[in-house]
C-alpha cells in the first residue's frame, strides 16, 4: 500500500476566535511526564453514497469551523519559565491538515480489521518530538480507491486526552452534517479546575506507586528492543468460560478488562522472562472527571484521566492463581478518589522537576470498545474501525488495546480483538499464549 500526499493544507479558524496573542495554562495532569508524547490512532469510514462531496473538502472546512471553539488546538506548545508546558495561541496560528489518497479498496484491506501494520503507519502523520511541540494536533485525510477514507489524527497527550479529542471532533463532524446547535461549549480553565491545594498534601496511596528519578524517560530508557504490533481476537465464549471459572474459585463478578486484563498481563510477563524479583504493574486511566469534587465540567476537554495502578512481582503474577491478579486489579480501582486525584496533583506540584514517573515494568491497559466513537459521523456514518497506532502510551512501550471488530465484518460479531504491543523476542511465545486462550486451556 503506497499512500500519495496531494498537499498540507494549513487550517484557520473559519472567524477570528482571538485578537491579541496570549497563553494558555495547563493543567499539572496536562504535564504528566508520562504524557509527553503524540498520541496517533485513526478512524475509518466507508463511502456509499452516490454524492460527489469531497471527504477532505467537508471535513478542512468543519475543522475550520470547530477551531473557532477548539482554537487552542492550533496552538504551539513551549515550556514556560516553570519548566512545565504551555500554551501559546498566535493570532495567525492553523492546524495542519494533510491531503492524501491511496490505490487500495476498502475490500483489500479488510477494512483495516487486522492490518499490516507498517502500511498503516502512512495513514497518519508521524512528527518528531520539536514538530509535535510547534503542531500538537496534525490531521490527515487519505481517500481509498473505493471512495472510503480514513481520518488519522497525530495529538500531543499534553493537549487532550481520548475524549477530549473525540469532544472536538463530535463537534466536527456535527458542523459537517449541517447541525447547527452547539451541544457542549468547550472548558479551557485547567489550572483553576485541577490546580493544586494551598498547601499541596500527598497521600501515601499515590506515593505507593511512583516514584522519583530525575531525567528517566520510560519511552528511551527501558531495554525492550524491536516492539512489534500484533492483533489477537477474542471470542465471548472463551472468555465468558473463563469468568465463569475464576468465579468458582473466588465467588467475584469479574469484568472483561479484569479477566482478560489479567491473563493477558500474565502472558506477557511471562513470554518475555521477566526475572521473578522484578516488580511488575498493571496501569490504566481512570476517568475522573465525576470523581472529583466539583465535578469537572461537561465540557471540559483538557486530560480529565488518572493513571491507576495494581503491581505485583513477576514471579508471583506467573505462579498465583489467576483470579488473584484479577481481583489485584478490581481492588486497584477503589483507590480512584478525589484525594487520590488531588494527591496526584499535588505530588506534581511538589516534585515535577525531580522526575515523577511510575518506573520500569509497567504494561498499559486501555478498552476503546465504548468511548462513543460511532458519534463522529460527517455524513458518512460513523467510523466503521478506530485503530491505535502509539506504542507509548501510560509510561509503557508495550501497551494493549481492547478494540471493537470493524462494524464491517460481518463474520466476526461475537467478541473484539485486541491490539498488543510486545518485544519481538516475546512474541511467539506470548502468541502460544493467546492460542491456549482460544482453546480454553486458561490454567487457572
Amino acid at each position: 500500500m503506497k499512500v500519495q500526499i496531494t498537499e498540507t493544507a494549513l487550517i484557520r479558524p473559519s472567524t477570528p476566535p482571538f485578537s491579541e496573542n496570549h497563553t494558555l495554562a495547563l493543567s499539572h495532569l496536562d504535564n504528566d511526564h508520562s504524557l509527553n508524547v503524540t498520541f496517533r490512532y485513526l478512524r475509518a469510514y466507508v463511502n456509499t453514497t452516490t454524492t460527489d462531496r469531497d471527504p477532505f473538502q467537508v471535513i478542512s472546512s468543519a475543522i475550520s469551523t470547530a477551531l473557532h471553539h477548539y482554537y487552542p488546538l492550533a496552538g504551539s506548545l513551549r515550556r514556560a519559565s516553570n519548566g512545565r508546558y504551555e500554551l501559546l495561541c498566535q493570532v495567525d496560528q492553523s492546524l495542519p491538515l494533510v491531503n492524501a489518497s491511496v490505490d487500495r479498496t476498502w475490500e483489500s484491506v479488510n477494512y483495516l480489521d487486522d492490518p499490516d501494520m507498517n502500511s498503516v503507519e502512512q495513514l497518519v502523520p508521524d512528527p518528531n518530538p520539536e514538530e509535535a511541540l510547534v503542531n500538537p494536533c496534525i490531521l490527515q485525510v487519505t481517500v481509498f480507491k473505493c471512495g472510503g477514507f480514513t481520518l488519522g489524527a497525530a495529538i500531543h497527550n499534553a493537549l487532550c486526552d481520548g475524549l477530549g479529542a473525540t469532544q472536538f471532533f463530535c463537534m466536527a463532524a456535527d458542523l459537517a452534517r449541517g447541525v447547527d446547535q452547539i451541544k457542549l461549549q468547550p472548558v479551557w480553565d485547567r489550572a483553576t479546575l485541577l490546580g493544586p491545594r494551598n498547601p499541596p498534601k500527598v497521600a501515601a496511596l499515590v506515593e505507593e506507586f511512583l516514584s522519583l528519578e530525575k531525567g528517566f524517560n520510560p519511552y528511551k530508557q527501558q531495554d525492550v528492543g524491536h516492539v512489534l504490533r500484533e492483533c489477537f481476537y477474542v471470542e465471548d465464549e472463551c472468555l465468558d468460560q473463563l469468568k465463569a471459572m475464576l468465579f468458582e474459585r473466588c465467588g467475584l463478578n469479574l469484568t472483561t478488562f479484569e479477566t482478560l486484563g489479567a491473563y493477558i498481563w500474565r502472558a506477557k510477563v511471562k513470554a518475555a522472562k521477566i526475572p521473578g524479583n522484578e516488580t511488575m504493574k498493571y496501569s490504566y486511566l481512570m476517568n475522573i472527571r465525576k470523581i472529583v469534587k466539583p465535578p469537572l465540567p461537561a465540557g471540559y476537554w483538557g486530560n480529565g484521566c488518572v493513571a491507576m495502578y495494581a503491581k505485583v512481582s513477576a514471579k508471583d503474577l506467573i505462579e498465583q492463581p489467576l483470579w488473584k491478579t484479577a481481583e489485584l486489579i478490581k481492588k486497584s480501582k477503589n483507590n480512584a478518589s478525589d484525594e487520590y486525584v488531588r494527591s496526584f496533583i499535588d505530588l506534581q506540584e511538589l516534585y515535577y522537576e525531580q522526575g515523577i514517573t511510575a518506573g520500569k515494568g509497567v504494561s498499559g491497559f486501555t478498552d476503546w470498545r465504548h468511548l462513543g466513537h460511532s458519534a463522529v459521523d460527517f455524513g458518512w456514518g460513523g467510523p466503521v474501525t478506530v485503530l491505535p497506532l502509539s506504542s507509548n502510551f501510560l509510561g509503557s512501550m508495550e501497551p494493549c488495546f481492547f478494540l471493537p471488530y470493524s462494524s464491517s465484518n460481518t463474520g466476526k460479531n461475537k467478541g473484539f480483538k485486541v491490539l498488543v504491543s510486545l518485544r519481538e523476542s516475546a512474541m511467539p511465545a506470548f502468541r502460544e499464549e493467546m492460542e491456549k486462550f482460544g482453546r480454553k486451556e486458561f490454567d487457572i
